[in-house]
């Protein structure tokens, strides 16, 4: 879970819009397409490790991973949201 404190002042690095944490059922899809292969990020690279959370774009259409309670704010690292 990010510090709510935290989440009020982070946003997507290339648009600026407000981030939220994916919800238990975003989450899961995310996952679920990692886990069927073929799931890219913004820069073209495949995710192959499971989500342990996510940052979510107001716009909902890119989500952010957090890895070891770090949310990667990276453009290259954001994965489309379907």
């Amino acid at each position: 879970m990010i510090d709510p404190d935290l989440l009020k002042i982070l946003a997507c690095p290339a648009t600026h819009q407000s981030l939220t944490e994916a919800d238990a059922s975003a989450l899961a899809a995310l996952n679920e397409r990692v886990q069927a292969g073929g799931c890219k990020n913004v820069g073209g690279e495949d995710v192959t490790d499971a989500l342990d959370g996510a940052l979510v774009r107001e716009d909902g259409t890119i989500a952010y991973p957090v890895r070891d309670t770090i949310p990667v704010l990276l453009v290259d690292e954001g994965i489309p949201v379907t």
